[in-house]
């Protein structure tokens, strides 16, 4: 019997017309299909392939373990989300030895933060694995704010809101164009942070960038009650060259 693959597709920034034609090909000729998701919701990843599987298609939700009363850097944390990844990827590795290939769906690009990672250091040395470049969210929200971000010699960072407020406010100062991600819960901090670095007036929130729903606001105006979960925020570039006639 010939050993199956694990394909992990990279769903670019959410809009379908920018996933790319190998993840789309791939994606509707699946015979298995697994995602992440946390428990009781469909997905993030699921609902950006609504319509693309083949109505035979076996779904394979991995839950993530309810871990959010714990510090993401607590032993517990580690544990829990350590043994999570270990028996998906034991589950995936079994279903490819008997032959399966296993198309896992990835937000963005799955080498850019994405949780398959955590699966593919646990089985490139065990079986095939394929992963398919996405265009990264950030990509996609930048672009729907219409500004570069970075100009000319510009220096992008980017950051996790789940940094110390100390540490993000060092770094925000420390560079030139800014992307901040995991915010949610953690978007009060950023916001501290930025406005300790002189940034925030400069930062935009972009919640489901190229999705429907998308909403494009200025930080600053933004409730600091108001922390959606699928945002990024953004500070743009301003250039360090000399421009002549508006052009580099």
């Amino acid at each position: 019997m010939t050993a199956g693959r694990i394909i992990c597709a990279g769903l670019g920034p959410g809009d379908p017309d920018l996933l790319s034609v190998r993840s789309d090909r791939v994606i509707r000729a699946a015979g298995h299909v697994a995602y992440f998701r946390k428990s009781g919701r469909q997905g993030q990843a699921r609902r950006m392939v609504d319509g693309m599987l083949r109505a035979d298609v076996r779904e394979m939700a991995m839950e993530y373990p309810v871990t959010t009363e714990l510090p993401f850097d607590s032993q517990a944390y580690i544990h829990l989300l350590a043994t999570f990844y270990d028996d998906w990827a034991a589950r995936l590795q079994a279903l490819a030895a008997a032959g399966t290939d296993v198309v896992v769906l990835c937000e963005g690009d799955p080498f850019f933060y994405g949780s398959f990672m955590h699966l593919y250091v646990r089985l490139k040395d065990q079986v095939a694995v394929e992963v398919i470049p996405g265009i990264p969210g950030m990509v996609g929200c930048w672009n729907a704010v219409g500004v570069p971000i970075t100009w000319g010699d510009d220096v992008l960072t980017v950051l996790m809101g789940t940094l110390p407020e100390a540490d993000l406010a060092r770094h925000m100062q420390g560079t030139d164009a800014l992307v901040i991600m995991k915010t949610g819960r953690n978007l009060p901090r950023v916001r501290r942070a930025l406005a300790q670095a002189g940034r925030l007036d400069d930062a935009w929130l972009v919640e489901r960038g190229t999705m429907p729903g998308q909403r494009i606001a200025r930080l600053a105006e933004v409730e600091a009650a108001d922390c959606p979960y699928f945002a990024i925020v953004l500070v743009h570039g301003r250039g360090r060259r000399p421009v002549a006639g508006g052009e580099e």
